[in-house]
């Protein structure tokens, strides 16, 4: 009865994580550039028991009782769908139409130090530079500063009268007399592993130390510049949305629910039984 009931109880705290992120797919269904995550299943450690005779006829398993402990979490992978493009009309919206590829962005780190994030959100604003009101910043819509291709914040003049985003992601900004005012190439990188994607919260990911982990930076991002700025795709205008399924994240919803309800009914069964036991074993 002890082990069934370990059993389940460590299904349950494995079910419990699949639910958290389930949860958190349908908390950000309307999160633009949000991606949602899938989690998958495998099996804890077994036991085996030997203890049939092995003269018997021939078998298709192994002699004995293989009994295992439960479920775990394998694995939660980010999806990196295509969400739907939403036309909004406003210059500052961009979205990427290419699926892997990101804006970079730059965040405090946990440590106090700034490192580059990564986002598909594009809703982006200008706010006037601390160190100069002619200057304006262009920063996401929780203020951290969107960068260019040589990872330097993007300023824009104060004053200009027209924004332009091509579709490899160039800014032009304009005067009232028709000039351009400033010309910058918006930062893109393509993750080409988005599996190594850190979640750091406010639909912004990092990427983890190549170095700790015998990995060639090559292999996981490459920053779009040069000739490769040729491939991004990026839209004025539009937002892309989240690429969650709320049918399917229900569904999914349920048959976690159920079967957590299962395994702490065999709890609870166990219970009983052991009740029973102890009130054979008093009288």
């Amino acid at each position: 009865m002890l082990r069934s009931m370990i059993t389940a109880a460590n299904t349950m705290a494995q079910l419990q994580q699949q639910l958290d992120v389930i949860s958190n797919n349908i908390a950000n269904s309307n999160t633009a550039g949000f991606k949602r995550r899938e989690t998958s299943f495998g099996e804890l450690l077994a036991q085996q028991f030997t203890n049939l005779p092995q003269d018997e006829a021939p078998r298709l398993t192994p002699n004995g009782l293989r009994y295992g402990v439960g479920a775990r979490l394998a694995e939660t992978n980010i999806v990196l769908k295509q969400g739907a493009i939403m036309q909004t009309d406003r210059p500052l919206d961009v979205a990427l139409t290419k699926e892997g590829q990101f804006f970079r962005v730059l965040i405090q780190g946990e440590n106090g130090t700034q490192e580059i994030g990564y986002t598909r959100a594009g809703a982006f604003y200008l706010t006037p530079s601390a160190g100069n009101q002619n200057v304006l910043m262009l920063v996401t819509s929780d203020g951290n500063p969107v960068l260019d291709e040589n990872n330097a914040p993007i300023w824009l003049p104060n004053g200009y009268k027209d924004i332009e985003i091509s579709d490899n992601g160039t800014i032009t900004a304009t005067a009232p007399d028709g000039r351009i005012m400033r010309r910058v190439n918006i930062g893109v990188t393509s993750i080409l592993r988005p599996q190594l994607l850190q979640s750091a919260g406010n639909n912004i990911w990092t990427l983890p130390d190549f170095n700790a982990l015998n990995v060639n930076a090559a292999d996981v991002a490459v920053n779009m510049t040069g000739n490769l700025r040729a491939q991004i795709g990026m839209t004025q205008g539009a937002l892309e949305q989240s690429n969650v399924d709320l049918g399917t994240e229900l569904t999914d919803m349920m048959i976690t629910e159920r079967s957590y309800q299962l395994n702490a009914r065999s709890i609870s069964i166990s219970d009983q039984m052991l009740g029973l036991i102890n009130g054979i074993r008093s009288s």
